[in-house]
């Protein structure tokens, strides 16, 4: 490991803000930004040796390499909770605009829905990480969530409720369970689990996520966020009959009144249950 490398996992060990999913991201992020330093040239930096150039250094490589908005954003939100742990916050603007980075668009263009593959799915050796991957397809969860879940706890008579502790943003939220497939699904977790979460007894949740991580890259299963957004398409199908924009149906300004009134409460009812707390979230999943 590179000297970088080393100094900047000791400064996240040091630091351990938020929540166990964003401290993973940060330390995942850092080493990868310490890498790209140090093949754009600039060797035995140390943390305190952060300085304009270099940010503006990695965002003309991130540029190049066509990332999209949101995840330069969440890199340049890395670097700058680098700069503010070194005593050095003022080296990164604390505007985007300043790096030409517009704002992420909230509307969906294309679908983003994935269906799960079966197949892939299959050559995934850990059983609680196969459940957690099904879990995710099933309700719309996200992936902390749905290593965290706990059966004993979530399953109620007609819903799951997520726990706050579990959530982005701590907000506890509800989803509805409205097919026997789901109710099979989480009776197979129920009897692995046997009354905890979905994570080894002899594991904690961060050791699972490295486990999580590294067998569906082995097992070549990818954005897996996708399966939140095919949740919301199936979920809209569901509550109004029609499909929704994003999917090939009419935008939603071409919806008669009785149709826009029952679009919105659908979008506020899918925003919620996938716990957003904001309506407009919902075009990123269906479109507008």
């Amino acid at each position: 490991m590179k000297d970088l490398n080393y100094q900047l996992m000791k400064l996240c060990r040091g630091n351990r803000d938020g929540g166990f999913s964003t401290q993973a991201t940060r330390r995942r992020l850092l080493d990868r930004i310490a890498n790209q330093l140090h093949e754009l040239g600039f060797r035995r930096m140390q943390p305190r040796s952060l300085k304009p150039k270099h940010v503006d250094a990695l965002v003309g490589l991130w540029k190049d390499q066509g990332i999209s908005i949101g995840t330069l954003k969440n890199r340049l939100s890395a670097l700058r909770w680098w700069a503010k742990k070194v005593n050095k916050p003022s080296i990164i603007a604390k505007d985007n605009s300043v790096y030409g980075i517009g704002t992420r668009k909230c509307v969906a263009e294309e679908s983003k829905a994935q269906e799960l593959d079966e197949k892939k799915l299959s050559e995934i050796p850990d059983e609680y990480v196969r459940l957690s991957i099904r879990l995710q397809a099933a309700f719309g969860l996200r992936r902390e969530e749905s290593i965290k879940f706990s059966p004993g706890y979530a399953i109620r008579d007609d819903h799951i409720l997520l726990k706050a502790s579990w959530t982005k943003g701590g907000r506890a939220r509800t989803a509805p369970i409205t097919n026997e497939g789901q109710r099979r699904l989480l009776d197979e977790v129920k009897a692995l689990a046997r009354g905890g979460a979905l994570i080894p007894p002899h594991l904690n949740y961060v050791k699972q996520l490295h486990r999580y991580e590294k067998q569906i890259r082995n097992a070549g299963l990818s954005r897996l966020h996708g399966l939140r957004h095919s949740y919301a398409q199936r979920r809209y199908i569901e509550l109004t009959g029609w499909v929704c924009p994003v999917g090939g149906g009419l935008p939603s300004k071409e919806l008669d009144p009785a149709q826009r009134t029952l679009d919105y409460e659908v979008r506020t009812l899918i925003s919620s249950e996938l716990g957003h707390a904001r309506v407009e979230i919902a075009a990123v999943y269906l479109g507008q």
